[in-house]
C-alpha cells in the first residue's frame, strides 16, 4: 500500500469531512454516501485511496448475516495521522474557501 497523500479533491474532502466528524466512531460506506451525498463509484475509490495512505482504516462488521437479515458492513474510521492530515487538509484551504470549506 502506498503511503503518498491522497489527492484533495472534493469528494475526498467531503468524505474527509464527514469522518471528522465524529473521529473515533466507525461508519459504513452507505453511512458515508447518505451523509455526502457521494455515488459508490466515487466513494470507494476514495476510501480505498485514503486507506492505501493510512489515513483510513477499515473491518468487517462483527455479525452474523442470517441474525441481522442483511450482509455484513465494512466499517471505515480515521487513523490518528489521517485526522491529522484531514485537518492539515482543511486549515491550508481555509483562507482560500473560508468556512465554505467545511460544507463540501
Amino acid at each position: 500500500m502506498s503511503s503518498e497523500n491522497p489527492r484533495m479533491t472534493g469528494p475526498t474532502l467531503k468524505v474527509l469531512g464527514e469522518l471528522l466528524q465524529q473521529p473515533l466512531k466507525e461508519l459504513s460506506g452507505a453511512d458515508v454516501a447518505k451523509s455526502t451525498s457521494l455515488a459508490s463509484g466515487t466513494l470507494y475509490p476514495i476510501l480505498m485511496r485514503l486507506e492505501a495512505a493510512k489515513w483510513v482504516t477499515s473491518s468487517w462488521e462483527e455479525v452474523d448475516p442470517t441474525e441481522v437479515k442483511r450482509p455484513r458492513r465494512r466499517l471505515y474510521r480515521l487513523t490518528g495521522l489521517g485526522e491529522r492530515n484531514a485537518k492539515l487538509a482543511f486549515q491550508e484551504i481555509s483562507p482560500a474557501w473560508g468556512s465554505l470549506a467545511w460544507n463540501l
